[in-house]
């Protein structure tokens, strides 16, 4: 989603990882795209930055499936990024594969000065009057809320990657050391399962983190979990499924990976500005140690795509959609 200077040799972003141990040497223009594709020799692996938040990715995702050049209909599509994590859920460094991505930017809004009495947040879902209303407005009616995606495939690529060791170091430990009730924001870095809330807007603290996990479990009926915060992923789902529609690609074959580069809300006895001002690009309390984590796991993954193309090109693995 982005890359910090070049895409090789300096700080790295999301991507230089890839680019480097890929050898994503190929570069291939995209002037529609936020950012030129890169490939490896063979073409079985192509890597593109998106651009931040939703709108650019959206655009950047529909550029490159729209482009005659490239045959996708039978590729796998990697969300591999960072994102701040719910402390309840998983510690600095660990990854979460989702099942379900919900859209947070969709919603009515009232300034916190303004919340009527009782309300637990001012943010309202689109054609309801008050938080949590129920119905919720049908999937067909809002389209680009949630996101399921399938749960055979998510499941291979959790149960291929949940024993792979992430790196830690003793600032991650020091951190996670405040967080004193919370067991599973101590824990060294690992996999899991857990749901994805795409927002624009970086949001913080222990009020919002409860906002996030209950408009997730609004929106899935109870079955998602937010584990982690992000800011692209509904958008590059919406383009998956329109050019789904058009005949491009197949959304089926999307998968999400989130890596942990922060909490999203304070440790006790901290606020969530004291909080949120360690948290900037670059300073992350496990920046470098996510972006390891999110090509680690993710690479596993894509590897595994490729060497067993043979099958997976018809039969994506797990998948009740074979």
């Amino acid at each position: 989603m982005f890359e910090v200077g070049a895409d090789t040799g300096d700080v790295p972003g999301e991507f230089q990882y890839w680019v480097e141990r890929e050898k994503l040497d190929r570069v291939i223009p995209l002037p529609a795209a936020a950012h030129d594709v890169r490939a490896n020799r063979d073409g079985s692996i192509i890597g593109l930055v998106t651009g931040t938040g939703n709108s650019n990715a959206a655009a950047s995702i529909m550029a490159l499936g729209c482009d005659p050049r490239f045959d996708l209909r039978h590729s796998y599509w990697l969300v591999a990024g960072i994102a701040g994590v719910d402390p309840a859920d998983a510690s600095l460094g660990s990854a979460a594969w989702a099942e379900y991505v919900v859209e947070g930017d969709l919603a009515h809004e009232i300034d916190a000065r303004e919340i009527p009495a009782g309300w637990p947040t001012g943010f309202v879902p689109l054609r309801r009057n008050e938080p949590y209303e129920q119905p919720h407005v049908a999937a067909q009616d809002a389209p680009g809320q949630v996101y399921h995606l399938d749960p055979g495939l998510v499941n291979w690529a959790f149960d291929l990657t949940k024993g792979i060791a992430l790196a830690d170091n003793e600032q991650m430990a020091a951190r996670r050391a405040a967080y004193t009730d919370t067991p599973n924001a101590r824990r060294p870095p690992f996999v899991l399962k857990g749901d994805a809330m795409a927002s624009s807007t970086f949001w913080h603290g222990k009020l919002l983190n409860q906002w996030a996990n209950d408009w997730v479990r609004y929106f899935t009926d109870g079955q998602g979990n937010y584990v982690m915060t992000a800011m692209e992923d509904t958008g590059t789902l919406r383009s998956l499924t329109n050019l789904t529609r058009a005949g491009r690609v197949d959304v089926r074959r999307a998968l999400v990976l989130r890596t942990a580069s922060n909490y999203d809300s304070q440790w006790p006895g901290a606020t969530a500005a004291e909080s949120m001002s360690g948290e900037k690009l670059g300073v992350y309390s496990a920046y470098l140690p996510s972006l390891e984590a999110a090509y680690v796991v993710g690479s596993r993954v894509a590897h595994a795509l490729v060497e067993g193309w043979k099958e997976f090109e018809d039969h994506p693995p797990g998948s009740a959609g074979k």
